[in-house]
């Protein structure tokens, strides 16, 4: 059988995992069924030293010429970007009729249907298990692995920077800025670290994981994002206090409302599976309705992971292995009905900062009972009279758009000298 000839757009971490990858030919060819070829490359600069082995590729200057090009058989985008060169060259090979793989989840989540549309028109593959936890093989297991399940819900840590920042956080008892500034001299975040602290990178995996586990169109735009910056030392160490850890979770789920799409911190117990993921280390839990909950676990970055799901992808072209983009045919998902993050059932941890005087604690209760919100515990240590002290409430389940209104009552209180933080509680 005639080589598969790959052209890579991309060289840089994981364009570099890749050409190292493929240069295992005897075991991708046993594994793929024939040989697997670099044939031509490009990137954005290309005096830029690399200590990478090109072999015959050939240079390409321009992403959407390659894509485009008589002499390769499938298109790997590693370029990135929700839009700009990246998406024209995804369309261009698609529209040439030859598969994709992509690691590029900003694309996926903008224009996902689109693309998936493109794609099976065309009768190509759009894969992109690189685009979602690393090396964790959480497509191929949602699309099929798990294809006999109604999926009820997904959950999972899906950016490593932020589980490496809360890890070190709670082993080191230092403060968020402290650990940012460890991670990004590592190399685990970036000089401008936003697109991962602020929970963005987390929503693009989570919109397109939801796509595939519920069949519906990508609904980046419906997910609600938050970001882990206003979390603090004191708050981890009341979460190991009260029997839980925080983390950064991207959570879809089917409710009675439609489908919650939520990224944000969350305190879970620490016997619950999620909990035990730590550092850079990424993890989804699925829950179906055949197989129960499932966990995922794995690295979520870097050249090797992500590399793998690549190079997984290139096998399945190379054995023709052709399955919708999200699991059904593109023209068979379902319009997304989102549910509001002001209709989710939970727990709740609030942290408040209140002055040290008599009444400041009934006034927080009545502002509780005035919204409809159950306390459920309450931890103050120390005196300080007249000064700012903490205090740490749990709330019974509840409705979030109550428990917001009880949040503003009491940051309107005089003896609340600091913004209350919240963050949810999930009994997973």
């Amino acid at each position: 059988m005639s080589p598969l000839r790959v052209g890579l757009a991309g060289l840089g971490v994981v364009g570099g995992g890749v050409v190292r990858a493929l240069a295992e030919r005897e075991r991708l060819q046993g594994r793929a069924g024939r040989a697997v070829v670099l044939t031509a490359v490009t990137a954005r600069d290309r005096n830029k030293a690399r200590d990478l082995d090109l072999g015959n590729a050939r240079w390409e200057s321009d992403p959407v010429a390659l894509a485009k090009a008589p002499d390769i058989d499938v298109f790997v985008e590693l370029i990135g970007g929700s839009d700009g060169v990246a998406k024209d060259a995804v369309e261009a090979a698609l529209a040439a009729k030859k598969p994709v793989v992509t690691a590029n989840k900003a694309l996926l989540a903008k224009h996902g249907a689109h693309l998936a549309r493109l794609a099976e028109s065309n009768g190509v593959q759009l894969a992109y298990e690189a685009a979602v936890a690393g090396g964790i093989p959480i497509v191929k297991g949602l699309r099929e692995g798990l294809a006999a399940n109604g999926v009820r819900e997904l959950h999972g840590i899906l950016n490593g920077t932020c589980n490496y920042i809360l890890t070190a956080m709670r082993e080191s008892g230092r403060d968020f800025a402290d650990i940012l500034a460890e991670a990004q001299a590592l190399g685990y975040a970036e000089a401008d670290p936003s697109f991962d602290i602020d929970g963005i990178d987390t929503a693009h995996k989570l919109a397109v994981l939801t796509a595939a586990a519920f069949g519906t169109e990508v609904g980046f735009d419906h997910v609600h994002v938050e970001g882990i910056r206003h979390i603090a030392a004191i708050d981890i160490e009341y979460a190991q206090e009260l029997g839980f850890r925080i983390k950064l979770l991207g959570i879809a789920r089917l409710t009675d409302h439609g489908i919650e799409q939520r990224v944000h911190p969350c305190m879970v117990p620490i016997t619950a599976p999620i909990a035990a993921a730590e550092g850079v280390f990424n993890a989804v839990v699925v829950d179906g309705d055949f197989v129960d909950k499932v966990l995922f676990v794995g690295r979520g970055a870097g050249a090797g992971p992500t590399a793998s799901a690549v190079v997984a992808d290139l096998v399945d072209v190379a054995r023709g292995r052709v399955t919708p983009t999200f699991g059904v045919p593109a023209e068979q998902l379902k319009k997304l009905t989102p549910a509001s993050i002001a209709r989710r059932v939970g727990a709740y941890y609030l942290r408040l900062t209140v002055l040290d005087r008599p009444g400041v604690i009934a006034d927080v209760a009545a502002a509780l009972r005035d919204a409809g919100v159950s306390l459920e515990s309450l931890l103050q240590r120390g005196r300080a009279p007249g000064e700012g002290v903490p205090v740490v409430l749990t709330t019974h389940e509840t409705e979030e758009s109550r428990m917001t209104g009880a949040v503003s009552r009491i940051a309107a209180l005089e003896s609340v000298v600091e913004p209350p933080r919240l963050i949810r509680i999930e009994q997973f």
